[in-house]
């Protein structure tokens, strides 16, 4: 028989490219999962794993369950939900994705208004890049996103939720520690440490460097690293200068671990972009952070 439980259990299996990981993940035995598999491929009459040494893969069958089963299981998620509303009880589940600097710097405190609200949410947050973020909500990995980039991708819907800025900084003892503005062609020739590939920090500053003339590729990279902590431990112990979120050094700027340095001419403003799947039909708990996003963003 195929039932809610068992369609979920096969989905963490695919998710996680483990049955044991996925035991662990459901609060179940590995036999347990095992067992469940098998009557479903019983049912079915089809096998959904393929084993090549350590590694585990969905057959061609498993490929089309596996796609069906997330829709079944959001649907059930959005029923039981509802119902629960219907009570009079806020209660359910959020999955969000977020890039680093909403992720790191805005989002902790946001959730913890809003379980103000609904105290029996569970929220589960998965932080990367923008580029995985948004695959993330894509493959439906997540309810909802936010990021520090909008991308062209169909299907998407972009809002803004908050301003921010991207400005230099410098180390102390640094320079241009005193300086009151540089020019972009000093910048240019300094060492420079950049975020990775995918990161909505580097594709809204080689978007701004492109509308003034400048390929980003000219910049004096010496280092490029996963995370914007990252960027600031490099700048900190001297290995160059970079652009990073002025939402995420709030605290350095305070006791002067960096300066943000001024450059003439240049001004590299962006959103935060709360973002969502067109064409998904919402839970009511995601609805409700909605709302609430729009209302706290507007305070």
């Amino acid at each position: 028989m195929v039932d809610v439980h068992r369609l979920r259990i096969f989905v963490k299996i695919a998710e996680l490219k483990s049955f044991t990981l996925a035991a662990k993940s459901c609060m179940l035995t590995q036999p347990t999962v095992s067992q469940h598999v098998a009557a479903l491929e019983g049912f079915l009459g089809l096998k959904l794993f393929d084993r090549r040494g350590k590694d585990l893969y969905l057959t061609g069958a498993g490929e089309i369950l596996y796609r069906h089963a997330k829709e079944i299981t959001a649907l059930f998620d959005v029923l039981f939900q509802s119902l629960e509303l219907y009570k009079g009880k806020k209660i359910g589940r959020l999955r969000l994705g977020a890039s680093t600097i909403p992720g790191e710097h805005i989002l902790m405190e946001l959730l913890g208004e809003f379980r103000d609200i609904c105290p029996d949410l569970k929220i589960s947050v998965r932080i990367t890049d923008t580029e995985q973020v948004v695959k993330m909500l894509l493959d439906r990995s997540v309810d909802l996103a936010v990021v520090g980039a909008e991308l062209k991708q169909r299907g998407l819907v972009f809002t803004p939720l908050m301003p921010d800025e991207l400005v230099l900084i410098v180390p102390k003892g640094h320079r241009w520690w005193k300086a009151s503005k540089i020019e972009m062609k000093d910048v240019i020739r300094e060492p420079f440490v950049m975020r990775e590939s995918g990161s909505g920090t580097r594709m809204e500053l080689g978007r701004k460097l492109q509308s003034i003339g400048i390929d980003p590729v000219d910049l004096h990279v010496v280092a490029e690293v996963g995370t914007t902590t990252a960027v600031k431990e490099a700048v900190e112990s001297g290995l160059g200068i970079s652009f990073v979120s002025r939402l995420s050094i709030e605290k350095e700027l305070k006791y002067k671990v960096f300066k943000h340095v001024p450059v003439r001419n240049f001004v590299c403003s962006r959103w935060i972009y709360l973002v969502r799947e067109s064409g998904r039909t919402p839970s009511p708990v995601s609805s409700a952070f909605v709302k609430f996003l729009k209302v706290r963003s507007k305070m």
